[in-house]
């Protein structure tokens, strides 16, 4: 792991990142900025965030970005949101608002 970056507490379904994230792991770092920037999907706005912080913090250490490759990207559950919607007959019924939490980290190429 060269560089790293975390997005915690992000008010997406973590269901929709990962369909997203399938698509850039193992890519070089353009090609992956490349395919984030022509899709059109709510959780690419995040995840291209997320992958400018990673790539920064890259710089910081020294490493050029053309030699680096999305070695390893997660979406994991945050806590949800709990809210309730009015139902039929008086009732309430309980609304689950999700959060993800989602790490990318970057390596050199082989």
């Amino acid at each position: 792991m060269i560089a790293k970056a975390e997005g915690k507490f992000l008010r997406i379904t973590p269901t929709k990142v990962r369909q997203v994230m399938d698509l850039i792991r193992n890519k070089d770092v353009e090609d992956a900025q490349a395919i984030l920037f022509n899709l059109n999907k709510r959780p690419k706005e995040y995840l291209i965030k997320i992958l400018k912080s990673a790539i920064a913090n890259a710089k910081t250490k020294g490493f050029n970005p053309r030699q680096l490759y999305i070695s390893r990207i997660v979406c994991n559950n945050g806590p949800a949101w709990k809210r309730y919607k009015a139902a039929a007959f008086g009732r309430a019924s309980p609304i689950k608002k999700r959060t993800a939490h989602i790490v990318i980290e970057l390596d050199l190429k082989s």
